[in-house]
């Protein structure tokens, strides 16, 4: 399995993408997939019920989708890239905890070469600089395959999070790369080495 770039795909292309690539794995007549991109600007959420003004939201431009996944609301857009990993985690001898810690791990490294200490925070899945959320995770497993996965914020508008309260989370924020490292990189140009970084993790 190695890393492909989709370039800028709208959200529900890609669940929808998503959801026939996990059922051919699951059937056995599809190889596993990471798929990194960008999506339009939308929020989605997980399967707990957030208090959204959809229609607000969707005057602005933004689309609001409610997916499967875990977690709350969180902004995807421009800027942000995007990574889906479907595998059989039993095939690779993880479980939905270690599956979390490997990604997160896989980003962690990957800043740390690009000179930015990030780290867990206790109690709350993603990936952060100081109080600062940097990267978000959310999964769902189907036979033990997964869907999802991760949204590293590199040069996105700060602007879609101050709709939502991200994640749930009220005792941090949101930070970006540009903003950590005073350096722009655009995802498509971050991708190959992001995900060759995750996918190390991974093992």
């Amino acid at each position: 399995m190695t890393p492909e770039w989709l370039g800028r795909v709208p959200y529900v292309e890609a669940r929808d993408r998503q959801l026939a690539r996990r059922r051919a794995i699951i059937e056995g007549t599809a190889d596993e997939a990471f798929w990194l991109l960008e999506h339009d600007p939308v929020i989605t959420t997980g399967r707990r019920v957030v208090d959204l003004d959809e229609a607000a939201l969707r005057a602005a431009g933004i689309d609001v989708v409610h997916t499967e996944r875990g977690g709350l609301a969180t902004w995807h857009g421009p800027g942000q890239l995007v990574g889906y990993v479907l595998i059989d985690i039993q095939r690779h001898g993880l479980k939905v905890r270690t599956m979390v810690e490997a990604l997160e791990q896989g980003l962690i490294n990957w800043l740390g070469t690009e000179g930015v200490t990030a780290a867990r925070r206790g109690g709350y899945p993603g990936v952060w600089v100081g109080t600062d959320k940097i990267a978000a995770l959310g999964l769902h497993f189907s036979r033990g395959v997964s869907m999802h996965g991760f949204a590293l914020n590199l040069c996105p508008s700060l602007d879609g999070f101050a709709r939502i309260v991200p994640c749930g989370i009220t005792d941090g924020g949101v930070t970006t790369f540009e903003r950590v490292t005073g350096r722009r990189l655009e995802p498509r140009d971050a991708a190959e080495r992001v995900g060759s970084a995750v996918l190390a993790a991974l093992g």
